[in-house]
């Protein structure tokens, strides 16, 4: 947490999070007092509107995701657009993303890659695989725990057992784990594991 994104929180009006409860202990350590207001994926399209008003008024609006960065597979784009709109300044303060680190401690080549965030669950999924598997640079998967080893079977099936991928588990936290391998080992190192748990990046490198 910087010093600027402890200023800017506490000079607030208001501050929205993805999730009020998670977000309270951070607050509580740095002694925010200020309110604190839900804004989520069930209810940022009829949010939106009324945080623009407020701020033509003048307010100050801080939003903030339980981990990682708004609008990187987290609620905040449709605001961040509707800001632009109404020609009203935004200012993203830098903090953690899952990806980059993910991205940088893979050991795969990061000097060009694809962001594809999260697989259509169903409709769209294996059309989806089948093109990442064709690109030539590495691209970079969120997943969700209950559905990694899954997601390894496919990519598998659609990039070959030989690939190199790397999957991080709870990038910056106290359990953090990077496990770098083929996609057949990497099949080998969970299949025992009965639960994964944790917000899951999957690495995988481009076809040579």
């Amino acid at each position: 947490m910087t010093m600027r994104g402890i200023e800017m929180l506490k000079q607030a009006s208001v501050i929205y999070a993805e999730d009020t409860r998670t977000s309270k202990r951070l607050l509580d350590h740095y002694s925010i007092q200020n309110e604190v207001r839900s804004f989520h994926a069930h209810n940022e399209h009829g949010v939106v509107d009324k945080l623009i008003e407020m701020m033509e008024r003048g307010h100050v609006i801080a939003l903030i995701s339980d981990a990682g960065t708004p609008g990187i597979s987290d609620p905040g784009f449709l605001l961040a657009r509707a800001c632009h709109e109404h020609n009203i300044p935004i200012t993203c303060l830098p903090g953690p993303t899952a990806f980059v680190p993910a991205l940088v401690s893979s050991g795969l080549p990061c000097d060009r890659f694809h962001f594809e965030g999260f697989l259509p669950h169903k409709k769209g999924r294996q059309t989806r695989l089948k093109h990442l598997a064709e690109l030539p640079n590495t691209f970079v998967l969120y997943e969700s725990p209950h559905r990694l080893k899954k997601c390894i079977d496919q990519l598998i099936e659609h990039c070959g057992p030989e690939r190199m991928a790397c999957v991080c588990r709870e990038i910056s936290k106290m359990h953090e784990e990077v496990t770098r391998a083929t996609l057949a080992e990497l099949k080998a190192h969970y299949e025992p594991t009965e639960k994964v748990k944790g917000e899951i990046v999957i690495v995988v490198a481009g076809k040579n």
